[in-house]
């Protein structure tokens, strides 16, 4: 034993208990919440599809009033083409006639085929740059 003759006093734990520890983290809460993220994400995407399907039909209307033009302007283009090429005939015949004045027989303009079918004379468009002796500058 010890010299001393006070007995030892053993610590204890205050009468009720210790203050509870706060061990969970609280964080303060920020930004929107889950739900609200959700909402906003779904709102922005409706408008985005609105548009889109806006853009169709005005693309879909648009397209149907070229196609309605080309439908009107067509006669008109036939046309000119068939006056272009009954000038490029015209033509044709007269260089004929120039240049085989002097071959007996021979009638300008006859067609070399005998048949009833009508088949136009094919005409070359070469663009120039695709022209035999063309030289870029």
């Amino acid at each position: 034993m010890s010299s001393n003759s006070v007995p030892a006093g053993q610590e204890l734990p205050p009468s009720g208990g210790f203050s509870a520890i706060r061990y969970e983290r609280r964080l303060p809460k920020r930004g929107p919440s889950g739900v609200a993220m959700f909402a906003i994400c779904g709102g922005i995407m409706a408008y985005g599809w609105y548009e889109v399907h806006k853009y169709l039909g005005e693309r879909h209307e648009q397209l149907r009033e070229k196609t309605w033009a080309r439908i009107h302007v067509t006669p008109m283009l036939i046309a000119e083409a068939d006056r272009d090429e009954f000038r490029r005939r015209h033509a044709a015949v007269e260089r004929e006639k120039i240049i085989m004045k002097d071959v007996p027989g021979w009638v300008p303009g006859q067609r070399v085929y005998y048949g009833k079918r009508y088949a136009p004379d094919v005409i070359a468009n070469i663009p120039l740059h695709q022209q035999e002796g063309f030289k870029k500058d």
